[in-house]
């Protein structure tokens, strides 16, 4: 509408500066096609511009949509991230915790694992003993049963001396029976000696 305005002034100022005697049929004519030919294409400009301020309008308007679009989808991605920040520290947390559980149980059995191999030990050092005392009790039985024995003989004998043999161990001359009660004597101390238990 504004060009066909401006054109319009122009086209009547251009005709109230030509002196009307002068003015033939044919220019009025030829001006009259110019003005229609400029009104026509001031309003081909006019629709343009008219369009391309509706196009412009409707960028607007879709620009606002994309925008709004992008802040929403910025507002879920930042919902998004702060779910997944929270799931991670959630996770580490726990898994933080399952290692200071797992550090108490693993401390627990290294414990448990050093007393059971001090016990096994303790348990060994006592069935060696056990079996050395074993041993050595039976080896005393043994000698005791020999001693024993060997106290009845030496009662048995000491039960057949008779007057004649106290006699004549102390007959002053030639001191035989002497000689041979001592040496029975001592036979009789080395076979006791010989099952001594040994310390």
């Amino acid at each position: 509408m504004r060009w066909s305005l401006i054109i319009f002034a122009i086209a009547a100022t251009i005709g109230a500066c030509l002196p009307e005697a002068a003015r033939a049929d044919s220019e009025v004519d030829r001006l009259r096609e110019a003005l229609r030919q400029a009104i026509a294409h001031a309003r081909v400009l006019e629709d343009q511009q008219t369009a391309s301020q509706a196009r412009q309008i409707e960028s607007e308007q879709e620009s606002k949509r994309l925008k709004g679009e992008i802040d929403a989808e910025k507002t879920l991605t930042k919902a998004a991230e702060k779910e997944r920040n929270d799931s991670v520290n959630e996770f580490n947390r726990r898994l933080d915790e399952r290692n200071a559980v797992l550090e108490k149980w693993k401390s627990a059995y290294e414990e448990a694992a050093t007393v059971a191999r001090a016990k096994d030990a303790e348990r060994a050092k006592f069935e060696s003993e056990s079996k050395a005392f074993k041993a050595s009790a039976k080896a005393c039985a043994e000698r005791n049963i020999k001693l024993v024995g060997i106290g009845n003989d030496l009662l048995g004998r000491l039960d057949g001396v008779e007057l004649g043999d106290v006699l004549a161990g102390h007959e002053p001359l030639i001191g035989f029976k002497r000689v041979e009660i001592q040496n029975l004597l001592r036979d009789y101390q080395d076979k006791i000696l010989e099952q001594r238990a040994n310390p």
